[in-house]
């Protein structure tokens, strides 16, 4: 969280595929700073239920920013998922960036990242997003893996 703290954008992201622990670390930072994990899905999805499909492309940032306006810091998301619907028309990226502005952000991100960029889903998928600047704290759940070029503590992709 300290290295976070003199950024622009205070966020980490958790990331790792299905069953690679990132919603696991979540929780042991949840434990540790006495706070409380979001699961992003359930909270926009019974939200933004009552408007039609318009109102909710243009509603989700306003909607996610009232969902999170009083929780503690900080903030603490998982299960992303619902962000990245192509029906919503949203930058799952930029959407955590705006929130980490003023606070700081753990979220879990259900990808893969290279070192310098990040990933979620595969090409071609409607889902599909490639971010060569992330401007994060990358942490790799499940630690490294073979192959992997990942980021040692510290270090922040601009």
């Amino acid at each position: 969280m300290q290295e976070v703290e003199p950024l622009y954008y205070r966020l980490i992201l958790l990331v790792g595929p299905a069953g690679s622990g990132r919603t696991a670390a979540l929780r042991q930072v949840a434990e540790q700073v006495q706070g409380q994990v979001l699961n992003v899905n359930l909270a926009l999805s019974e939200r933004l239920l009552e408007l039609g499909a318009r109102q909710r492309v243009l509603r989700l940032p306003q909607v996610l920013e009232e969902i999170v306006r009083n929780a503690p810091e900080p903030l603490l998301l998982d299960n992303l998922e619902i962000l990245f619907d192509a029906a919503l028309q949203q930058d799952p990226l930029r959407l955590l960036q705006g929130l980490s502005r003023h606070r700081p952000v753990v979220a879990t991100w259900n990808g893969t990242t290279d070192g310098t960029r990040l990933f979620y889903a595969e090409p071609g998928h409607p889902e599909h997003r490639r971010y060569d600047r992330a401007e994060a704290l990358i942490l790799c759940a499940g630690g490294p893996r073979p192959g992997d070029k990942t980021q040692t503590q510290g270090e922040v992709m601009a």
